[in-house]
């Protein structure tokens, strides 16, 4: 039985070649990056706003938590805590450097009651809501003709 023709795409391997250089430069990209944004979540619990931002061994007193402007920020820096000197590293993903996550604060929030805490690589700002106020009413005038 005779052999199938294939039609050859000359260009088709240029594309190929494409793909693994940015591959590569991607990933040169990425090692050289030293700022990094940790993984939130932001939940209503009980009357407050929970924010949990994962910050893997990162120790308590390397992160901030500031309110300025209804903006809250949660930032700090993790330096490397050792040099490995005559090491060859085949992958290194692990992140050192300056973290920064901002968001706004809902309208009326007290920054001063505030709380936020450190446990297990996680760093909690319990946010208390503003209580809520009366239901707004809409009251039409109409205007009368003199």
């Amino acid at each position: 039985m005779p052999g199938a023709m294939t039609r050859w795409e000359p260009f088709a391997e240029l594309g190929e070649l494409r793909s693994r250089f940015d591959r590569i430069f991607g990933e040169l990209a990425e090692s050289r990056e030293s700022v990094w944004r940790p993984a939130i979540d932001v939940v209503r619990d009980d009357g407050n706003l929970v924010i949990r931002a994962d910050v893997p061994g990162i120790k308590p007193e390397e992160v901030k938590v500031e309110v300025e402007d209804g903006i809250l920020t949660v930032s700090g820096e993790h330096a490397e805590s050792k040099e490995e000197k005559g090491k060859s590293f085949l992958r290194r993903e692990r992140r050192y450097g300056s973290f920064s996550r901002s968001m706004a604060l809902p309208e009326g929030v007290d920054a001063k009651k505030i709380k936020a805490q450190t446990r297990n690589g996680v760093v909690e700002v319990t946010i208390p809501l503003p209580k809520k106020p009366e239901k707004k009413q809409k009251i039409q005038i109409k205007p009368s003709a003199t």
